[in-house]
């Protein structure tokens, strides 16, 4: 089965994405998965502050997830995938697309403000050409009724 990645992150734009994704795997019968990457620079602090702020981040992760989660099952109908890596945003993507051989699209979600599309799509594309699928960039502003014609 083909499936959809999508990265969850805490941008506004990362909604229009998830609508995307879920609504083209809906459509299309494929899967969604949902990465989250943890930054590793939130956990240099000594060992046992650090473990416990990497697994308040996994419980926040998974509580965002279960948000797009259930609308993606009631709305949808399609039930995706939680992948959570630790480390840099732009090689764990990477690093996820090349691992999992489903992965057949990358979706994410572009910021609608002057200062440029966000610092994932850019990094991205300046390493494009080392990933084995397509990028799909959707952007930010676009409305619900819009993405539903475009799917």
């Amino acid at each position: 089965m083909r499936k959809f990645l999508v990265v969850l992150d805490d941008s506004r734009e990362c909604l229009n994405a998830m609508r995307f994704a879920a609504m083209r795997a809906s459509k299309s019968g494929g899967g969604v998965a949902i990465l989250s990457v943890i930054p590793p620079d939130e956990f240099n602090h000594w060992i046992g502050v650090g473990a416990v702020m990497r697994e308040e981040a996994r419980e926040r992760i998974h509580a965002h997830f279960e948000v797009f989660a259930k609308w993606m099952r009631d709305k949808q109908n399609v039930d995706p995938e939680l992948v959570i890596r630790e480390g840099e945003a732009v090689p764990e993507i990477i690093a996820h697309v090349q691992s999992d051989s489903d992965v057949g699209l990358l979706v994410l979600g572009a910021a609608d403000d002057k200062k440029g599309p966000g610092p994932i799509i850019s990094q991205l594309m300046r390493n494009s050409a080392g990933l084995p699928i397509p990028i799909t960039v959707v952007p930010g502003n676009m409305s619900k009724e819009r993405l539903e014609a475009v799917t």
